[in-house]
């Protein structure tokens, strides 16, 4: 049986260079921010350059995100139907914003329209360079020739095995965000307390130690990295970084020399992620047995 023609549809909170979007002929759907009075659409390749917005978090600004919208997703999802695609949608993990919830609402409100059509939305329960992992492990899957149904069984089979280790650099976002009380935030910023974090199997944000002084915490991510990673299923491995390049190519170089890895992916934390991550976030991806820490 010929299989239908289908389109790998995500959010740009996936972090990955908007080449790699083009490339592979992948839709994307944009979270908002606001900023300074301004609204961005995320969806567009520099909105905002990467420098500026770091540039203007140092200075004390908060930003706020809010989520792809059911109507945002209806009038996407509906325009790539009439143009003869199928569609699967690996969305941002369900535990940190409504959106899957509302690609969700949207593709069972254009199913009964289009009832002899498919659209699959997976809650990735991932974040950031994660999710564009997944999504590459889509991409690669697709380009074997497998369907639709067929790719979508199998990252909701494996998703749970994309490990997802990260450090940030200042606590005061991470209060801002209800993740640290306040009191923990001044404490830890004076004695260079490093928090140490990862996404947990429902995809949300999980502290899971502390370390003090800032290359402890990059040396904690590839440590973390030895106990779950599995070698013959990482043919690449993503670093992203909130604008500091030079402390995630540390961590590049450490997993090269321990692991062997060279091909190893480096961007830079988006927007919308690090709207609530903050400056100096740096977070290692890869695929493991389990996210179990």
């Amino acid at each position: 049986m010929e299989l239908r023609q289908y389109i790998l549809s995500t959010e740009t909170t996936s972090d990955m260079d908007f080449r790699y979007y083009t490339e592979h002929g992948i839709h994307t759907l944009g979270l908002t921010l606001l900023l300074d009075g301004k609204e961005y659409d995320c969806t567009e390749e520099n909105a905002i350059p990467i420098k500026e917005f770091y540039r203007i978090l140092r200075g004390g600004a908060l930003p706020k995100t809010s989520q792809v919208t059911v109507e945002k997703a209806r009038l996407a999802f509906e325009a790539l139907l009439k143009k003869g695609y199928d569609i699967l949608h690996i969305s941002f993990s369900s535990a940190l914003s409504g959106t899957y919830q509302s690609c969700t609402i949207a593709a069972k409100e254009l199913l009964s329209q289009y009832p002899d059509r498919t659209i699959r939305v997976i809650d990735s329960k991932c974040a950031s360079m994660g999710q564009g992992l997944l999504l590459n492990r889509a991409v690669t899957l697709k380009q074997q020739g497998k369907g639709l149904e067929e790719v979508a069984d199998q990252i909701e089979k494996e998703k749970l095995t994309f490990c997802h280790n990260f450090t940030v650099d200042d606590l005061f976002h991470l209060h801002r965000g209800g993740r640290v009380s306040k009191m923990t935030a001044i404490l830890g910023s004076a004695l260079g307390i490093k928090p140490l974090l990862h996404v947990d199997d429902e995809g949300r944000l999980i502290n899971v130690g502390k370390t003090r002084g800032r290359k402890a915490s990059l040396n904690w991510l590839v440590d973390k990295m030895a106990e779950q990673f599995v070698k013959e299923k990482n043919d690449v491995v993503y670093i992203s970084h909130g604008d500091c390049y030079d402390d995630a190519k540390y961590v590049a170089d450490l997993v090269k020399r321990r692991f062997g890895i060279h091909n190893i992916v480096i961007g830079d934390v988006g927007p919308v992620i690090g709207a609530h991550s903050g400056p100096g976030t740096v977070a290692l991806f890869f695929v493991g047995e389990s996210r179990a820490i």
